[in-house]
Formats: C-alpha cells, sequence, structure tokens
C-alpha cells in the first residue's frame, strides 16, 4: 500500500442487507456502477460478503459489502447469517433492499431492528419499481436496478448517512511542532514483512511529513549510534512495541519514548480503556483465561506477537499457568464472560465501529480490555514512560 492510498480501515463502510432475490447485489452493481456481485435470479447466490473498496461520491473513500440473504436457510445459510450479523458490527451505514414486489416483511423488520439496536443509520430502497410501478414509500425510496431509476438518488441518501467532515483524533501529528525530529524503530527481523513497512509504520510516518516535523527511521539495532551521531536531541521516539525494552535502555531519558501500538490505540479511540484495563494483568490467577485478539490475518513466525511472544511475556510477568486463546482478522468471540483479560493489537486493519462493537461487548461482559503495547510496556516497566508524550492519560497509571 502507498502512502497516499486509503486504507480499508479508514474507510466508511457501507453494507446492502436483505432477502434472498431482493435483488440486493443487482442494486449494488447499479449503486457502484460495477460488476461486483454475481447476478442470478436463483436464490441464494450470494453466499459469503462480498467486499469492493472505491471511490463513492459525495462520500469518498468507500468499502461496499453485499451480503447473503438473510433468510437464508439450512446448516449452511445458517452460517451465512451469522456472517451477515457479524458485518453488522462494523459497517458504518446500511441500505436495507428490499422487494417491491412483496413488499417488507418479517425478516425485513428484523434487520430494522438490528439496524436500531446497534445504532446504524440506514435507508430503504424497494427495489423492482420496473415490475409494481413508481410509487412511493414513506420509509423509503422505490428504484429500480433493472433500468437504474432513482439509483442515483439512492447515492445521494447513501451520501447523507454518515457525516464525514468530522475531523479524528491524529496519530501523533498534533503532539509535534514543525521540525520536531522524529525517529521511527523499525525492527527488520523474521517477523517483519519482506520489502515492505506494515500499516501503523506508514501512517505514523505520513502524519509526522504532514505535522512538518522530520521523520528518520532506524533499525533497533542501530537506535542507540544514531542518536550519538545525529547531533541533536530527536524529540520523539516511536518504536515497534516487541522491541520496547531494548529501545526504552538505548534511548536518553531526556528524549520522550512510545509505541506505534499504543498511538494506534489513541488513534483508535480506546487507549484510555487500555490503560484502565492493563493492570489486571498483575490480578491474573492459574487457569485464567485471557484472549489475545489481532485484526488482520498475516502468516505467522516462528516467533509471532500475538501467538508466541505474548503468551511467553505474560506466563513469565505472571509466573501463573495461564490458559491463552487467540482470535485474528473478523473473527472475534461473541460471548467473552469466561476471560479474565482481553489484549487486542493496535486495530489499524479494523474501522472504528468494529473496534466501539468490541470494546462495547468486553465491557458489557465486566471483562478488562487493553492492547499490546500497552500490555508490553507495562510488563516491562516503562508504561509510565511511554505515556509521558500524553500527560493527560499519563495520570490515569
Amino acid at each position: 500500500m502507498g502512502l497516499n492510498e486509503t486504507p480499508s480501515s479508514e474507510r466508511i463502510h457501507i453494507g446492502f442487507f436483505g432477502r434472498r432475490n431482493a435483488g440486493k447485489s443487482s442494486v449494488v452493481n447499479a449503486v457502484t456502477g460495477q460488476e461486483l456481485s454475481v447476478v442470478s435470479d436463483i436464490k441464494g447466490t450470494t453466499t459469503d460478503p462480498v467486499h469492493k473498496s472505491m471511490e463513492l461520491l459525495p462520500m469518498g473513500p468507500v468499502v461496499i459489502i453485499d451480503t447473503p440473504g438473510f433468510d437464508d436457510e439450512g446448516a449452511l445459510g445458517e452460517m451465512r447469517v451469522r456472517k451477515t450479523k457479524q458485518i453488522l458490527n462494523r459497517v458504518d451505514c446500511a441500505v436495507l433492499v428490499v422487494d417491491g414486489t412483496a413488499g417488507k416483511t418479517e425478516v425485513d423488520e428484523q434487520l430494522i431492528g438490528l439496524f436500531k439496536e446497534k445504532n446504524i443509520p440506514y435507508v430503504v430502497a424497494y427495489n423492482k419499481s420496473d415490475l409494481v410501478g413508481e410509487g412511493d414509500y414513506e420509509d423509503g425510496l422505490s428504484v429500480s436496478a433493472q433500468t437504474g431509476f432513482r439509483i442515483h438518488e439512492l447515492k445521494e441518501r447513501i451520501g447523507v448517512l454518515v457525516n464525514t467532515g468530522d475531523m479524528k483524533m491524529r496519530i501523533v501529528g498534533d503532539l509535534l511542532k514543525p521540525c520536531d525530529l522524529v525517529i521511527l524503530v523499525i525492527p527488520i527481523d523474521s517477523a517483519a514483512p519482506k520489502g515492505r513497512i506494515i500499516l501503523p509504520q506508514q501512517q505514523t510516518m505520513r502524519d509526522i511529513l504532514e505535522a512538518g516535523a522530520v521523520a528518520i527511521s532506524v533499525r533497533d539495532t542501530e537506535l542507540k549510534q544514531t542518536i550519538e551521531k545525529l547531533g541533536t536531541r530527536p524529540y520523539l521516539v516511536i518504536t515497534d512495541s516487541q522491541a520496547f525494552e531494548q529501545v526504552n535502555k538505548d534511548t536518553p531519558e531526556d528524549i520522550l519514548l512510545t509505541s506505534f501500538s499504543i498511538l494506534m490505540a489513541r488513534y483508535k479511540g480506546f487507549l484510555e480503556d487500555a490503560i484502565k484495563g492493563v493492570a489486571a494483568i498483575s490480578t491474573l490467577k492459574d487457569g485464567d483465561r485471557v484472549l489475545i485478539s489481532e485484526g488482520c490475518t498475516h502468516h505467522r513466525q516462528c516467533d509471532d506477537i500475538g501467538t508466541v511472544k505474548l503468551p511467553r511475556w505474560l506466563k513469565e510477568f505472571t509466573g501463573k499457568d495461564l490458559v491463552i486463546e487467540t482470535s485474528s482478522g473478523r473473527e472475534f468471540p461473541e460471548e467473552l464472560s469466561d476471560y479474565k483479560l482481553i489484549i487486542h493489537c493496535g486495530s489499524c486493519m479494523l474501522n472504528e465501529r468494529e473496534m466501539v462493537y468490541r470494546r462495547k461487548t468486553a465491557a458489557d461482559a465486566g471483562v478488562p480490555f487493553t492492547n499490546y503495547g500497552t500490555a508490553i510496556a507495562y510488563m516491562k516497566g516503562i508504561l509510565k514512560r511511554s505515556l509521558e508524550v500524553l500527560p493527560d492519560l499519563e495520570k490515569l497509571i
């Protein structure tokens, strides 16, 4: 991914929902102007959610999601309905496609109930006006995917469902002044992706440049020598959390230090939760279950952070025989009450709504929620130092 591309997690997610054969895929194709989804008269043609990143005016960068019919049947049908419910946890807005020849059904009302329960703004599109006539509906819009009738108006209604003008929290740029020097510590080891740097590092670098500050990237093995040779003190060092302990030793006390993971948790809006939840590590007992969750599905390396390093550090720090479980990608347990702690990644691959859902699910179950960088800093005894750049949050420790 280039520095100018918009990652999926930063795009507005628009989900299209409805019964089988209501014409969801046809409406998606009409709205996007592309053959995004396979269209057929056979019920259940869409068997899995279909995602497409694109530009959709007036919203800008979006992810369009075409979902399987919510009235799907049988064992496979139940799995597809479950997948559709998972989509509801991350869409920013929804389009309910109703078969205009049949009108709204109990299934459609059930979906509307879910939209309201999850506070998802939505619009109802009564499809197939070419078959039933171009009528008016108090609660929706008559459209035809076949003829294109009112598809443009549907796009305009989708466009106002989500306020895209709100300024999001910066990753780090708001903490910097022009020409501030920032060192980015990026280990190049067996766990590093070949030929590229990972998304949080790209986004942080871009944010530093947009603030008019200066970014220098080094490996952890060259950090100490780099600081000595610079001739001027850097304002801030940002490190990959896996190298926190060594980077802390190599960074003089008068230089601020934090991690990509901590900054990403701040950017995603859950750093305060992570700081409050991290102390639960010290209360863990033998047999306690801990969930380590990642938002991406990268290939696991021999010394993977989520499945190898964090479990090892947890057991070393607590001295307890813990039951460590992991999840990755879009999979996240719906039932969390048996866990004593959840440690989540920085969530660079997940959008804000999905992180809100995961945090709320944990809070509803009374389970402390923290993240990789916060947990590592806590276990290495440097959490206070890693938050000095954020004095309002430092006092939560």
